[in-house]
């Protein structure tokens, strides 16, 4: 009888030891890597469950046991959101964080170019621009921008081939701030910004109806969109100042515009002198009638939606005021403009 006794109690004892040695284990196993050595960069593909990631996990030394993780998710319910991407993970993160990393699809944000474009920038400043920030030379984004070369967008937004323009992407690069993958080729910049123009114009309610309405293309509008915006300062006068192009336009009488004779200088000048209003060029307002070939600039959206819906009046000539507020006198007639250029040089004494 106690020989019975003795074997009960001996293996009652076997069990609970195993037992408790299978917890310890299971414990052990659960327990966060040791914290040493570098953070650890891994990759989650897309389609990817939750136990090909714990087998991640563990193959990058992140965990201990692919098993007791699996588990682990299956008994907290984890794991059906995991995010894909590329994260880093370091030793002694324990299961909570990597699962909360993981739910939040924190990823390690890759190299990127960045960059911001200026309302009124010239295709050559904005090549300038593009060649700071890819290091690259500026001279492959102007030829890019001259023939339009492998750019589907500028397909789709039809824009012309003509020899007289000096830059076929002139006024279609959209002025933004963009952030692209670092590795972005050239065509892939001019086309991001040729989309982003596309995506600002489906903003404005109805355009090509307005548009068609107006009897413009889609170039004639970003002529005058950048006319306005090489012109105004002030927004609320790029309504106004639109009309009045399409006033003088309509009488046929030449625009006049000084912004379009400083798109010719290599410099802008403060002020223009007779014998540069003298430049031939199709560009020259002074010397030609009509909208030049194409835009003069890369204009904004409020110059775009001005140039489309511009403010009626019976305004033909605008004079900039000479008082630091950069906005303009408006005349109906020559002898009120010129009046009006009197007045301005009083506000600037």
């Amino acid at each position: 009888m106690k020989s019975a006794v003795r074997t009960v109690l001996l293996i009652l004892v076997l069990l609970i030891a195993a037992g408790g040695g299978g917890a310890w284990y299971i414990w052990n196993g659960m327990q966060p890597v040791a914290p040493a050595g570098q953070p650890v960069t891994f990759t989650i593909e897309k389609g990817t469950g939750s136990a090909g990631i714990a087998d991640l996990l563990e193959k990058n030394g992140i965990i201990r046991n692919s098993l007791f993780f699996k588990g682990y998710l299956k008994w907290t319910k984890e794991g059906s959101k995991f995010k894909a991407g590329t994260y880093v993970a370091k030793p002694g993160d324990t299961y909570d964080e990597l699962i909360a990393r993981l739910n939040a699809g924190d990823v390690v944000k890759e190299e990127t170019l960045m960059f911001t474009i200026p309302e009124g920038y010239t295709a050559e400043q904005v090549a300038d621009k593009l060649a700071t920030a890819s290091k690259l030379n500026s001279a492959v984004f102007v030829d890019l921008m001259n023939s339009g070369k492998a750019l589907k967008e500028a397909d789709v937004l039809g824009i012309p081939q003509e020899p007289d323009l000096r830059h076929r992407l002139e006024g279609y690069l959209f002025p933004e701030t963009y952030e692209l993958p670092k590795d972005s080729t050239p065509q892939e910049i001019l086309e991001a910004m040729l989309e982003q123009l596309a995506k600002k114009l489906d903003t404005i309610p109805n355009w090509h109806e307005k548009l068609k309405a107006r009897g413009l293309s889609l170039h004639e509008l970003l002529t005058v969109a950048s006319l306005v915006e090489r012109e105004v300062v002030v927004d609320t006068e790029r309504p106004l100042v639109a009309g009045v192009i399409y006033n003088r336009l309509k009488k046929e009488q030449k625009l006049e515009i000084d912004a379009t004779v400083q798109y010719l200088l290599d410099q802008p000048k403060e002020r223009l002198l007779y014998k540069d209003l003298e430049i031939e060029s199709p560009y020259n307002t002074y010397k030609h009638a009509g909208l030049p070939p194409g835009p003069i600039c890369n204009p904004g959206l409020p110059s775009i939606q001005a140039a489309l819906e511009p403010q009626a009046s019976d305004y033909y000539f605008y004079v900039t005021k000479k008082d630091g507020s950069k906005g303009h006198l408006f005349a109906k007639t020559y002898k009120e403009h010129l009046a009006n250029i009197q007045k301005s040089k009083q506000t600037s004494q």
